[in-house]
């Protein structure tokens, strides 16, 4: 039986937050879809150091229309996948930029 998952922002206290999937070293920036319950996000910096990291919040801030310091990464620092909270935007708004 196969369990489907479905990808969802969910309503932060002051925004919104969802989970990313990173894929460094990526020709370029984008919104590829989604990576089972995560939204897909190819990055052309690597994952040394910290770089894909500044480099998604700078991706996000641009997409979003958002200064940086409304962009966390909230879990997953060092990971492929993490969690990201935005304030001061909906779930729909941000569903309806990144996905739309």
């Amino acid at each position: 039986m196969t369990r489907k998952i479905e990808f969802k922002i969910t309503k932060a206290e002051e925004g919104a937050a969802f989970a990313v999937h990173i894929v460094p070293k990526s020709p370029r920036n984008e919104v590829s879809g989604k990576h089972g319950d995560a939204l897909k996000i190819k990055m052309t910096a690597s994952t040394t150091k910290g770089i894909a990291n500044d480099k998604l919040i700078d991706f996000l801030s641009e997409k979003l229309g958002l200064p940086q310091k409304d962009i966390e990464i909230a879990a997953g620092v060092n990971s492929a996948e993490k969690m990201i909270v935005v304030v001061g935007m909906s779930p729909s708004q941000v569903e309806s930029i990144l996905l739309g």
